[in-house]
C-alpha cells in the first residue's frame, strides 16, 4: 500500500504522523512512504531522517494526496486539503467531526473513508486519545499558571501559593484521562484541588489515588459552590465522538473573580463552556464575564518532540495493519477499527456524530 505523510498546515501545529523509524517498519514490509518535505521538522526529524529510512520526500502536499492509498495525519483536514481527498481514499487522523458540519459535510462529498483516532474504542478506552489526553490535562495547568500572572490579564494569584499565603483553588470538570492528569500537575504545585465527576466508581479510584485531592459529585448546584473561590478552572469532560456537554453557564462565570482563568481542553469537541470558542497557539486567550478564556484546539502541538513520540506509541500498530491487509480485512482481524470510522462512501457511520448533526447513520459496506 502507499502510504502519505503530508505535512500539517493547522496554526502552529507541529507534530507529525509518522517516525521515520516507523516509516522503515512499513518499508521492510513491502509498503511505499511518502513524506511531504518538512512534515517532521517542527518535531525535530528533518527530512534526511525519512530518506535514510527509505521514505520518498516530496516538496508538495499534492503529490502526497495524489499518490497515497492511506494518509495518515495528526489533526483534521484543513480547507486546501479537502479537495484533495477522493473516494476510497483511507484518512487515518484525528478528526473531531461533532465539533463542525462543515468539515463532515465537506468529508462526505469527498467520499473519502475517515477513521478518526479519537472514537477508536478498545475496552471502553480510547487508547488512540489518550497519551494527547494525558498532555493537554498536564498543559492545562501550566498554561494556567502561566495566565493567572497580573501582567497576563490573570488575577495574579500564584497557584502553589508560598508560606503564610493560601494556594490557589483549582476546580477539574471530568476525572477522566486529561482531568487526573491535570489534578496531578496541579496537586504537584501544591495547589487545592477539587475535581467533578458523576461516576461514583471513577471518584473512589480518584480519591485512593490523588491523596490530597478532593472530589465531588458533579452538578450544577455544586460547581456553582466552588466557583466564587476558583482561581483556575479546567474543562476535561468527553463524551467519546460527541459534542461536549455545555456545563459551564455565563452565570457560573459571572460568579468567578475577574481574573480568573478557564482552561477548556475539550475544545475540540465543541467545548463544555457557552462561551468557549476554539483560539489558536499564536493568539491563545480571550476574555469573556471578566473570566481569561484558553481554548486552543490542539493543545499537544506546543509540545510537538513528546507528542508525536506518544501519538506514534500508539497509532503505529494500527497503521501497520491498514497497510497490510486494507481496510475490510484489518476489521476482521480488530473489531475495534470499525469503532473509528466516522465517515465513509458518502455515510456518517459514527453514532454520536449523526447524532451531533442529525444525520442519517449511514452502513459500513463490506466492514
Amino acid at each position: 500500500m502507499n502510504v502519505g505523510v503530508p505535512k500539517e498546515i493547522k496554526d502552529h501545529e507541529y507534530r507529525v504522523a509518522l517516525l521515520p523509524s516507523a516509516a522503515y517498519q512499513l518499508l521492510q514490509r513491502g509498503h511505499k512512504v511518502m513524506v511531504q518535505a518538512g512534515a517532521g521538522t517542527g518535531a525535530g526529524y528533518p527530512d534526511e531522517d525519512y530518506r535514510q529510512a527509505g521514505a520518498t520526500v516530496v516538496q508538495s502536499a499534492r503529490e502526497v494526496f495524489d499518490a497515497a492509498d492511506l494518509i495518515v495525519k495528526v489533526k483534521e483536514p484543513q480547507p486546501s486539503e479537502i479537495p484533495m481527498l477522493r473516494p476510497g481514499q483511507l484518512l487515518f487522523t484525528y478528526l473531531h467531526l461533532a465539533a463542525s458540519k462543515p468539515l463532515t459535510e465537506a468529508l462526505l462529498a469527498s467520499g473519502v473513508t475517515g477513521i478518526a483516532y479519537e472514537t477508536l474504542e478498545v475496552n471502553r478506552r480510547l487508547p488512540l486519545l489518550e497519551p494527547m489526553s494525558e498532555i493537554a490535562g498536564r498543559m492545562s495547568v501550566l498554561v494556567g499558571g502561566y495566565y493567572l500572572a497580573k501582567h497576563n490579564g490573570g488575577s495574579g494569584v500564584l497557584l502553589g501559593g508560598v508560606p503564610g499565603v493560601l494556594p490557589g483553588k483549582v476546580v477539574v470538570l471530568g476525572g477522566g484521562v486529561s482531568g487526573i492528569n491535570a489534578a496531578r500537575m496541579a496537586m504537584g504545585l501544591g495547589a487545592d484541588v477539587t475535581i467533578l465527576e458523576v461516576d461514583v466508581e471513577r471518584m473512589r479510584f480518584l480519591d485512593i489515588t490523588l491523596h490530597t485531592a478532593h472530589t465531588l459529585y458533579s452538578s450544577p448546584a455544586h460547581l456553582l459552590e466552588l466557583l466564587p473561590a476558583v482561581d483556575l478552572l479546567i474543562g476535561a469532560v468527553l463524551v467519546p465522538g460527541a459534542k461536549a456537554p455545555k456545563l459551564v453557564s455565563r452565570e457560573m462565570l459571572r460568579r468567578m473573580r475577574p481574573g480568573s482563568l478557564f482552561v477548556d481542553i475539550a475544545i475540540d469537541q465543541g467545548g463544555c463552556a457557552v462561551t468557549s470558542r476554539p483560539t489558536t497557539h499564536h493568539d491563545p486567550v480571550f476574555t469573556e464575564e471578566g473570566v481569561v478564556h484558553y481554548c486552543v484546539a490542539n493543545m499537544p502541538g506546543a509540545y510537538a518532540r513528546t507528542a508525536t513520540q506518544a501519538l506514534a506509541n500508539v497509532t503505529y500498530r494500527y497503521i501497520e495493519l491498514l497497510a497490510d491487509l486494507g481496510l475490510p480485512e484489518a476489521c476482521h482481524k480488530q473489531p475495534a477499527l470499525r469503532t473509528g470510522i466516522n465517515v465513509m462512501a458518502g455515510h456518517v457511520t459514527h453514532p454520536a456524530v449523526a447524532e451531533a448533526h442529525a444525520l442519517p447513520l449511514g452502513p459500513l459496506p463490506g466492514i
